[in-house]
């Protein structure tokens, strides 16, 4: 769809910042029809649905990621720059106040129109527009280009977005339909070996990103931690390991559960994980792939930190910090399943990365020292720095291009429609 053959203009850049500006160009062209692909399976009446205020209609995710280029890059860097309609300005903001109004985000699945067709002219308007600004010489090439790759691992964590907000959609349908109709391998029925643990001597430790290389804020700066000796499960969770905990009470032993946590398992009436049911003997799970039987070796997802903060007491064990996920595996290559497979469910891979991110213990806060950049681009992370919880490690719907050991993820301890697991954690 979009030429990145296009050699990009001007001589007087270094070789190494010609080849930035190049690697730039193509993620920005791959992450863009990377998202219409993901698209590209549903119905129209498909990308309007919103099951819940947490979520979003995909095709207004295909609006925001082109509204955050048009309004952080177009719009600033590129004088001559005509949106199709300004009033997409107010569709799709998600919250950036000093960006001006905002729809309501709970009514985002009532916007009929723009229709499907209008907002994806609206991406090629802005696609093309962005690729035209990368092959200018502007002076204010090296911002336009920091934005650019900021502008690319945003639409990412959307791309993640639209399969967890699908899923919950089409898990409201009785006929439980499919997303996509790909042949899975089948379920090994092989039986997990009891979790092992891996002992780390702890002391002080650095933590955070300090390179140059592409991160979010919230990453940085990087600082020192003291740990005390610990001791991490060589692999995640299991379902079959789940299913004991429900078997032997789990959900209904108020002692197990933080206060808050057993108010919401009482108020939504949980006793398994989100997307579970029981058929009789069998347990089965609504996927992107339909209904399945739950896979009892590989790694439970859809639970609250609360779930896994419980389940945690049960086993005997604790979640770890993220210092101690981040201390423990940053020198693991990052490989696993993820969302570039295409399987879009949690498998028997690595242990490591992939597959479903893992709650930590630790609150999503500052960093000490951290600072949010100046103007409506700082909106981006330091506003939600409360309330929230961190999770490491990436899942089987993350893009890999994405995953750096230093990645935190945030929810509400109570939410469950992202893919996530847990992997213990114990004092030593």
């Amino acid at each position: 769809m979009y030429d990145v053959t296009i050699p990009l203009q001007g001589t007087a850049e270094s070789p190494s910042a010609q080849a930035s500006a190049t690697y730039i160009q193509d993620l920005f062209v791959q992450t863009r029809a990377r998202s219409e692909a993901l698209a590209a399976p549903l119905s129209p009446e498909d990308m309007m649905i919103q099951s819940m205020e947490d979520a979003s209609p995909t095709k207004w995710h295909l609006g925001h990621t082109s509204w955050f280029f048009e309004e952080f890059i177009l719009r600033p860097y590129c004088t001559d720059y005509r949106s199709l309609n300004d009033q997409y300005r107010l569709l799709f903001n998600s919250y950036y106040v000093q960006a001006g109004f905002r729809h309501i985000r709970s009514k985002r699945g009532l916007l009929s129109r723009p229709d499907s067709a209008a907002i994806l002219g609206y991406r090629r308007h802005v696609t093309f527009h962005v690729l035209k600004l990368l092959h200018s010489n502007s002076s204010n090439r090296a911002d336009i280009l920091k934005l650019v790759e900021l502008g690319c691992h945003h639409e990412m964590q959307h791309q993640e977005l639209m399969l967890t907000d699908i899923l919950h959609g089409l898990s409201y349908s009785p006929l439980l339909p499919s997303y996509h109709e790909k042949k899975l391998p089948k379920a090994s029925t092989k039986k997990s070996s009891p979790i092992h643990f891996t002992e780390f001597s702890g002391g002080l430790t650095e933590t955070g990103h300090d390179a140059s290389d592409f991160h979010f804020d919230c990453e940085a700066p990087r600082h020192k931690e003291y740990l005390p000796p610990f001791a991490l499960g060589v692999r995640p969770v299991t379902n079959a390991e789940w299913i004991a905990f429900i078997e032997d009470g789990g959900y209904e032993k108020e002692t197990l559960w933080l206060s808050d946590g057993w108010a919401y398992k009482q108020k939504e009436g949980w006793t398994a994980p989100l997307y579970w049911w029981k058929d009789g003997a069998s347990w089965n799970s609504f996927t992107l792939t339909g209904v399945r039987p739950v896979d009892p070796n590989a790694p439970v997802s859809h639970i609250s930190y609360y779930e896994a903060d419980a389940y945690a007491r049960w086993a005997g064990a604790r979640l770890p910090t993220e210092a101690e996920h981040e201390t423990a595996f940053r020198n693991h290559p990052i490989d696993g399943n993820f969302a570039d497979s295409e399987l879009y469910i949690p498998s028997r891979g690595p242990a490591i990365w992939g597959d479903v991110w893992e709650w930590t213990q630790s609150p999503y806060t500052p960093y000490p020292g951290y600072q949010p950049v100046e103007g409506t681009i700082g909106e981006y992370n330091g506003k939600f720095m409360v309330n929230q919880f961190v999770l490491r490690g990436g899942s089987c719907l993350t893009p890999r291009a994405q995953m750096r050991p230093t990645y935190r993820n945030f929810f509400h301890p109570h939410q469950r429609w992202q893919m996530t697991g847990l992997r213990l954690a114990k004092d030593l």
